[in-house]
């Protein structure tokens, strides 16, 4: 039986949503391989899913120790030779801190921990997110954070938009990120962050299953890494 592209799950002390992660591939064909954070090396994946949770604890800062683990010089390496990388809520804060993606994230507008689920727009389906939606898609996605208010600097904002490089935004704002942005990618388009977790929209039994689109789309570009 022909296998599924592998993912590799990256596994740190204090993440909690590896297991979901692992489970969405699954579900969708892939196969995934756990990587801890103290191995550094990603091993023969062909793409990495970086997942929400408290690496570390987050004492200091969202993703700050998680930066030095051994594993995300490996990301880093893996990342520029152009493989897909995706930081999904405590995640996307990690690949901010690791110099991956630009900006950061602060604590939600209200100081307030939120989990609902919330509408997002595709605005770009040039990413490893979002090659297999359309622009205008409107996505259901449950959110999980307490720092999922995501800042930066005016140019930096700038660049992202006339780049094209923000690729999922907030219908309805709910933590006050600049430019109701939700998800974005790096200059290449093989890395993005997002706060939501489409994780946890992959079966209608959880509700919804339109995060499907978006775990497709990185199977998708897992697969051409492979080729």
């Amino acid at each position: 039986m022909t296998r599924g592209p592998k993912v590799g799950v990256v596994l740190f002390p204090g993440s909690n949503c590896e297991q979901d992660a692992i489970e969405a591939v699954r579900l969708l064909g892939g196969d995934t391989e756990v990587l801890w954070h103290g191995d550094a090396t990603v091993g023969g994946v062909d793409a990495v899913i970086v997942p929400g949770g408290f690496a570390h604890g987050d004492y200091l800062r969202p993703g700050a120790i998680a930066r030095f683990s051994p594993v995300m010089g490996a990301v880093g390496d893996f990342a520029r030779d152009g493989g897909p990388v995706v930081g999904i809520c405590n995640g996307f804060q990690v690949l901010t801190e690791a110099g991956l993606l630009p900006g950061a994230l602060q604590k939600n507008r209200g100081l307030k921990f939120l989990c609902t689920t919330v509408e997002l727009r595709v605005e770009s389906t040039h990413s490893a997110l979002t090659s297999a939606t359309s622009v205008g898609d409107v996505l259901r996605v449950p959110i999980n954070h307490f720092e999922g208010n995501y800042t930066c600097a005016p140019a930096t904002l700038a660049e992202l938009q006339h780049e094209d490089r923000v690729v999922l935004r907030y219908l309805d704002n709910p933590n006050g990120s600049v430019d109701d942005i939700a998800a974005i990618c790096n200059g290449g388009r093989n890395v993005v962050g997002l706060m939501p977790h489409p994780e946890r929209a992959s079966h209608e039994l959880l509700g919804s299953a339109d995060g499907v689109p978006l775990l497709r789309s990185l199977l998708d570009a897992a697969s051409q890494k492979a080729a």
